[in-house]
């Protein structure tokens, strides 16, 4: 198999695989930097190889509303979707594939898998008590981003307040405010920027 790199910008290579394992054509990789935005295209999804990525759109108020966090071996794109405006953000440096449209049958696991997370933190949102959601949302990042530590679950995912906020649809100050309660309650520890859910 070879290899060729193309550099596009600054922080994002393109890399072309001359010779797949799995299809006959050339599948386009393109490696993305912390911050970055994965680009939307109609009839194409990306398969994350590694890092993490944040999906969103906008309310009638311009507010930030979170669909999703998605890790190694997840399929997103904009027509797992529908939604206008959509963008795909990188948490953190992010290896994909491209899929187009004629690819798709051959990740359907990922597309199921999508499916069925969207509707897990749609249930964590729908959650009446703010409190309930934040800890359902911790829960559900330990569960799909956690690793084991000495003292439970680290949740490999640095995300800041506002993030969670828009995660759960209430306010900055109140996700500060909900941390320190869960925090005093024994159930998190707070490290650094990282939080351990505790045994």
């Amino acid at each position: 198999m070879s290899v060729t790199v193309f550099t596009l910008t600054k922080d994002v290579k393109m890399v072309l695989i001359t010779e797949s394992l799995t299809f006959p054509e050339q599948l386009t990789h393109l490696v993305f930097s912390r911050n970055d935005e994965i680009p939307c295209r109609p009839g194409l999804l990306w398969y994350l190889e590694s890092g993490i990525v944040r999906t969103v759109t906008w309310n009638e108020e311009d507010a930030i509303v979170t669909l999703g966090y998605w890790g190694v071996g997840d399929v997103v794109g904009q027509p797992l979707s529908g939604l206008s405006p959509y963008r795909m953000e990188c948490l953190t440096s992010v290896e994909t594939t491209s899929i187009p449209a004629q690819h798709w049958h051959h990740f359907l696991d990922g597309i199921r898998a999508h499916s069925r997370q969207s509707e897990e933190l749609f249930s964590i949102v729908r959650s009446e008590r703010i409190y309930t959601r934040l800890d359902k949302l911790l829960i559900w990042l330990g569960k799909k981003f956690g690793r084991s530590v000495p003292q439970g679950t680290l949740i490999d995912l640095r995300l800041t307040h506002q993030h969670i906020a828009e995660s759960i649809g209430t306010t900055r100050v109140t996700v500060t405010k909900l941390l320190k309660e869960l925090e005093e309650e024994g159930k998190i520890l707070r490290q650094q920027r990282y939080y351990i859910l505790l045994h």
